[in-house]
């Protein structure tokens, strides 16, 4: 079987993947080929803001599921991935969040590389991003990423922040800014009323480039590997199994698919690698360890008067989309946030609200059916891990996902104190004279031991599973702080994966910035290759 070569094989055209793309062909002596399972992009599901969840449980989508979950009422709760290019930032919320500084001094920490500070990486966001706002201390313009406040908010969120503040919690226009406490409207990843994804920003811009092949369809089976070096990888696509050759390999495949791929490849936890007849390559027992989720628990009322923004999918919907790009039908459904602590005691931060002016219930699997509003209790400083592990030896099959929700106490306990805060805003200021009575969990449940069954019971993911190739120095570690794997040379992983732990916030943007530092790493490492061959 004859192989092609490249300088670089990107595994997974998501946000990380797209990013790297974007930038590594910015250099016309490296050679890039990304490998995408998925297809295209163009679709007005995707382009359409609100029209999000419409991706879910399609062929643009993987459709996971987790193993039952004992804590969460022995429930499979539903993981959609996005299955096209630009992965989960095709079809996500397109809130764009950093998480706290705090968070990427605690990589540092934990790596013992001080280029995953706050003072470090923030350069990399500000390079990345093209903010509406401009230029600033905290933010960048000009950038491929581009960053806007809500086009036509709807009335009830600006509601929410008024009743946030009269309530008690400060206003805060800006989470990326000086500080994330408090409440506000997000800015999100759009560009004049159409969402703005890793392919918009960083792929499709460069798909005129002669060094870049974007092969869409095809699915990586396994990383070819010579001894401890990957040289490549085998994919599946037009029905036929195929290999192609890379100095370096780069899995971007989001924390199901690499660890997923590196099992596969035969790297990973040997004990287990057997179990499911995969051949072991490399004992390497930390992949598909440390998996970590932000669970969510939605608080849900009918209303006095209104209309919610199910009734945006109408013809004047669309006339003012197609039109000027304005009206419902822009808006990310969460349009509306708050950041505060489940205990005053906390250093940080431990809770996000995202507040959505419809009913939003069961992760859209039925489509609203009354006016309502939906205000989601997210936990995004958890101490529950789960993990990732095949079922098979065959890449075809699903892999085991056990998000470990409320395995850790203290998670349940915060989140029924975000219930309790919910509540409490929605008592308040304008949101009050909006809201009737509360349909989900209902205002008969009142109790801590209530609200505790009633968060088992609706618990749902966020869609932020980060960690499982976590970066590192110990024995635990999948990759290192430059993200190469451990024990393979030639080879690394870059995505969500890596992140030690998650951070305060949505994961695209964070995702987007880890792509850029490694593209910078991958750029000095071929440069230095080259240079030592010319010497």
């Amino acid at each position: 079987m004859s192989a092609a070569s490249y300088d670089v094989v990107v595994v997974g055209a998501g946000s990380a993947g797209c990013a790297l793309a974007g930038r590594l062909t910015e250099d016309p002596s490296l050679r890039v080929l990304v490998l995408e399972a998925g297809g295209s992009d163009k679709t007005l599901e995707v382009q359409i803001p609100a029209a999000l969840y419409k991706t879910f449980r399609t062929r643009r989508d993987w459709n996971y599921a987790t193993e039952p979950q004992p804590a969460a009422a022995d429930r499979r709760v539903f993981w959609p991935r996005g299955k096209m290019l630009g992965g989960c930032s095709s079809n996500n919320a397109m809130i764009y969040i950093r998480g706290a500084a705090a968070d990427y001094d605690e990589w540092a920490q934990l790596t013992g590389d001080p280029g995953w500070s706050y003072s470090e990486v923030l350069p990399l966001f500000k390079r990345m991003e093209d903010n509406g706002r401009g230029a600033s201390e905290f933010h960048g313009a000009g950038g491929p990423l581009r960053v806007e406040d809500p086009r036509s908010p709807h009335p009830w969120s600006r509601a929410v922040v008024e009743s946030a503040v009269a309530a008690g919690y400060p206003r805060n226009p800006d989470f990326n800014g000086a500080r994330q406490e408090g409440a506000g409207l997000y800015q999100l990843t759009q560009k004049r009323g159409r969402r703005w994804s890793a392919a918009d920003a960083y792929l499709h811009p460069a798909q005129g480039r002669p060094n870049l092949t974007v092969q869409t369809g095809a699915q990586v089976t396994r990383v070819l590997l010579e001894g401890d070096r990957a040289t490549g990888v085998e994919y599946v696509a037009d029905g036929r199994l195929q290999q192609v050759q890379a100095d370096q390999v780069i899995l971007s495949g989001g924390a199901i698919n690499t660890p997923q791929l590196l099992m596969l490849s035969g790297i990973g936890p040997a004990d287990h690698l057997r179990e499911v007849g995969v051949d072991v390559v490399h004992d390497l027992p930390g992949v598909g360890a440390g998996l970590q989720d932000h669970p969510l628990v939605p608080t849900i009322w009918h209303v006095r008067s209104g209309k919610s923004l199910f009734r945006g999918e109408s013809p004047a919907g669309y006339a003012q989309w197609f039109g000027a790009r304005r009206g419902p039908l822009t808006s990310n459904l969460a349009e509306a946030g708050l950041y505060t602590r489940s205990d005053d005691a906390l250093a940080e931060p431990d809770l996000q609200y995202h507040f959505l002016p419809v009913k939003y219930w069961q992760q859209a699997r039925v489509d609203p059916d009354v006016d309502a509003f939906t205000a989601c209790a997210v936990l995004v400083h958890v101490q529950s891990r789960g993990s990732v592990r095949l079922r098979s030896a065959d890449p075809t099959w699903a892999p085991a996902i056990d998000a470990g929700y409320l395995t850790d106490d203290r998670d349940l306990e915060a989140l029924v104190t975000g219930v309790e805060k919910a509540r409490d805003i929605a008592a308040v200021g304008p949101l009050a004279k909006v809201l009737a009575e509360e349909w989900s969990p209902g205002g008969t449940r009142s109790t801590r031991a209530e609200l505790r069954q009633s968060v088992r019971d609706t618990l749902e993911s966020l869609y932020h599973p980060v960690g499982s190739c976590r970066m590192g120095t110990d024995d635990d570690a999948v990759v290192d702080p430059q993200l190469r794997v451990h024990g393979i040379a030639g080879l690394r992983v870059v995505d969500a994966s890596v992140m030690p732990t998650l951070v305060r916030g949505n994961t695209n943007a964070p995702t987007i910035m880890i792509a850029e530092r490694a593209a910078d790493l991958v750029r000095a490492d071929l440069g230095a290759r080259s240079a030592l061959a010319q010497a």
